[in-house]
């Protein structure tokens, strides 16, 4: 029978007697020492694994009950005595943890955090594994010793409850899922419920680290889900949310970790979530359609489909028209018509007769529809829907983007749907960042009704529309001073939905008290919501630096529309790569970061690098493949919910709205420069606000400079100096000390580097 005691992080066990090397080590319970058994046998292969991961969370104002079962399988052919630990939720108040094993309540107890230092370390020296360091300043849960028969599966439920913070008016809610860096394998399934229930309506409710399913069934309850497979390196999960008893809901972060420069901020607005049956602003929409002969078959009966959804989801006292087009324009009407059962009924009709062959004429097309545009006291949308390049009538793409703008009067929103590769993905881009809307890329085998779908749903129901917010300071500017506020994303403001909440980032030069000014109309009528808030003139620690991160993320995306629709400029080039390096995004163009030949501190030559990948990338391809796969990926960045970074050769992940997913992850064939050569290696690491580039086997803070390299102060890993550098400031810096290989990092004003201990036979 084989002893392995087993970390827990958020009830994820991992065996700190898996395997190291190609051995097995076991740990003596009697002794407290590694015995290295001789002669050495043969590695136990696949001694456990997670088989699935369930957590229930039920909060209640700023209490959370949680439940965290998880299904524990022993594939080895010996008995498993396993002692679970669980770090605790990071400053939280814990109470009534209880651990069920098979139904069998076991006896454990919560130890403080000193003492949690000393079983922290501990298990950290005894598996030569940092990975647990980031949980360093946490409290901690210990059973007793339950044991896992051979090729049997046990399932192990943690329940406890959960005191939670408030900070900026909202509540903060974090579960520990590093689950995966503890364990030899993936966790093959994870699922997560939340349920919200508060006394006053939710108005905004937003997770900084995941892209999270959120329903609303009524004001004051919101359930948000999240599904994943095959997890190996999941940050933890945080969700935020604020209950506001007025019309509107707002929330001001803010973060400024040098208070030198400017620091950054986030607003989140929502309006009241209204019943599904509450009388909605009235609005105009006009559906667009190619029928040339490109989109003929099954792709043509799909647009039948939306065209019918859009239909049926009129109001009575929404106007609309279909526009159809190939060389020719037909309006199902020549003039707006009212949605009522006679009309929709015809339009239906309409819908019917349609079919594909032609060319493609998308100036008459969009100017016909612009043209029916008459009323600017309502929300008027248009939807446009292509597959093609322009073929007849204005070919030119400035010059089209251009007739559209002069044809629209009453500033409506233009949504572009491109079809397939074939699309003008620049032409579309254009159109939706002068008309105030958005380009949707739909991949030749996705349904198009469906993305029609998505949008509508989210478009259908204008709360507040033509949007706009004002900071107002004690003390205002100095005339001639540079704007306290600046650079914010998305550029332009425009309507919020209902179930749609504002994300809005930006840069703040002034900080202090400020309020917070959100203006618009509602239906026929101009109403403006206001708050105070706070910018803070200093962060000393980096709960809120999610913000910056995303803001990050969000100015790559613009840079790129801007590189892309208005061509080659030097200083926009030198702040991609600049902010590709400090945060660790990887874009198509500066993918070669992430190398490990690349000099980093080689900023001219990195930025000429970017600089001709980009001549080469945006400016050059319209359409085809890759034109369609790099702008939808810029669409990503620009519409991010989150701040994303690389973690692998190529980066990763996926970022969208709405539940909308949007991949980001390159294909291994670099689009502008060759081939790859198909390495999966991580060499950029994001932990924390820091990143990390892989150069020569050793990790590097990318903030590393060659002058505070040569005032190293060099550390051993598992040291006493190594402990206590970990548990500095009650563990804030631990997580980045959670390498295995060397590390080259700054910290609280020095510079480190990390090695590990020498090797022994």
């Amino acid at each position: 029978m084989l002893r392995y005691r087993f970390l827990a992080a958020c009830l994820i066990l991992a065996g700190s007697a898996a395997t190291l090397s190609a051995q097995v080590v076991v740990i003596n319970p009697d002794r407290g020492r590694i015995v290295r058994p001789i002669p050495r046998p043969v590695p136990i292969r696949g001694d456990y694994e997670i088989k699935s991961v369930d957590v229930q969370a039920d909060v209640r104002d700023q209490s959370a009950q949680v439940q965290v079962s998880q299904i524990f399988a022993n594939k080895s052919s010996q008995t498993l005595q396993a002692t679970l630990f669980f770090p605790l939720p990071d400053e939280a108040s814990i109470s009534g943890l209880t651990l069920i094993v098979d139904g069998k309540e076991l006896p454990g107890r919560i130890l403080p955090k000193d003492e949690a230092r000393k079983i922290y370390e501990e298990i950290v020296r005894r598996s030569q594994d940092p990975a647990l360091l980031e949980y360093m300043g946490r409290g901690l849960f210990r059973t007793s010793v339950f044991p896992v028969p051979p090729r049997a599966e046990r399932k192990v439920e943690i329940r406890y409850t959960q005191l939670l913070n408030k900070r900026d008016g909202l509540v903060d809610f974090t579960l520990p899922l590093g689950n995966s860096k503890h364990t030899t394998k993936p966790i093959k399934s994870f699922s997560l419920t939340v349920r919200v229930n508060a006394t006053d309506a939710i108005k905004n409710i937003y997770s900084p680290t995941h892209d999270v399913k959120i329903e609303r069934p009524e004001s004051t309850r919101a359930v948000c889900k999240l599904e994943l497979s095959d997890v190996r390196t999941e940050n933890d999960f945080r969700l935020l949310y604020g209950t506001e008893r007025g019309p509107v809901g707002m929330n001001l972060i803010s973060y400024r970790p040098d208070k030198s420069k400017e620091g950054y901020f986030l607003l989140l607005a929502a309006p009241d979530i209204k019943p599904a049956d509450a009388e909605p602003v009235p609005k105009t929409v006009v559906f667009v359609v190619d029928r040339s002969g490109s989109m003929s078959g099954e792709k043509f009966e799909q647009v039948r489909e939306a065209l019918r959804f859009v239909l049926n989801r009129l109001k009575p006292d929404d106007l609309f028209n279909i526009v159809a087009y190939d060389a020719k324009i037909e309006a199902f009407r020549p003039e707006l018509q009212k949605a009522d059962e006679k009309t929709i009924s015809a339009a239906r009709g309409f819908v019917d007769g349609l079919y594909a062959g032609g060319s493609t004429n998308i100036d008459g097309a969009l100017t016909t529809s612009l043209e029916m545009l008459n009323d600017p006291g309502r929300p008027n949308y248009v939807l446009f829907l292509t597959d093609g390049l322009p073929t007849v009538g204005e070919k030119n793409d400035v010059r089209i983007a251009s007739h559209a703008k002069q044809m629209n009067k009453v500033r409506a929103r233009l949504f572009n749907f491109g079809v397939g590769f074939d699309v003008n993905s620049r032409l579309l881009d254009r159109l939706s960042r002068e008309q105030r809307g958005q380009s949707i890329y739909v991949l030749p085998n996705e349904d198009i009704e469906a993305q029609v779908a998505t949008l509508y749903n989210r478009i259908g129901a204008p709360v507040m529309t033509d949007i706009a917010v004002d900071f107002e300071f004690e003390k205002p500017a100095a005339a001639g001073s540079a704007k306290p506020i600046s650079r914010t994303y998305p550029r332009e403001l425009t309507d919020l939905f209902r179930g749609e909440q504002l994300v809005w980032v930006g840069r703040y030069r002034k900080s202090g008290a400020v309020k917070v000014k959100l203006s618009g109309n509602v239906g026929d009528e101009p109403r403006s919501f206001e708050f105070d808030a706070t910018l803070v003139a200093h962060s000393a620690e980096e709960s809120n630096g999610f913000v910056e991160k995303l803001w990050a993320t969000r100015r790559i995306g613009e840079i790129l529309d801007d590189l892309d629709l208005n061509g080659h400029n030097d200083e926009l080039v030198k702040e991609l790569v600049a902010l590709s390096i400090q945060h660790g995004i990887m874009t198509p163009y500066t993918s070669f970061l992430a190398d490990e030949t690349t000099d980093l501190l080689a900023r001219n030559e990195n930025a000429r690098r970017a600089g001709r990948r980009l001549s080469r990338g945006l400016r050059e391809v319209q359409s085809g493949p890759q034109a369609f796969r790099l702008r939808r990926q810029k669409a990503g960045l620009q519409q991010a919910g989150r701040g994303v970074g690389g973690r692998s050769r190529f980066g990763g992940g996926s970022i969208g709205r709405g539940g909308r997913r949007i991949p980001l992850h390159l294909s291994p064939r670099d689009p502008v420069e060759g081939h790859d050569d198909g390495k999966t290696e991580e060499s950029v690491r994001n932990v924390g606000q820091k990143t990390f580039f892989l150069r020569k086997g050793q990790w590097r803070d990318s903030t590393v400079t060659k002058e505070q390299e040569k005032q190293v102060v060099r550390i051993k890993q598992f040291s006493p100096e190594y402990f206590d550098l970990a548990a500095k400031h009650g563990g804030k810096l631990a997580k980045y000390l959670v390498f295995k290989k060397s590390v080259l990092i700054n910290l609280e004003g020095k510079t480190y580097q990390i090695d590990p201990p020498d090797e022994k036979g």
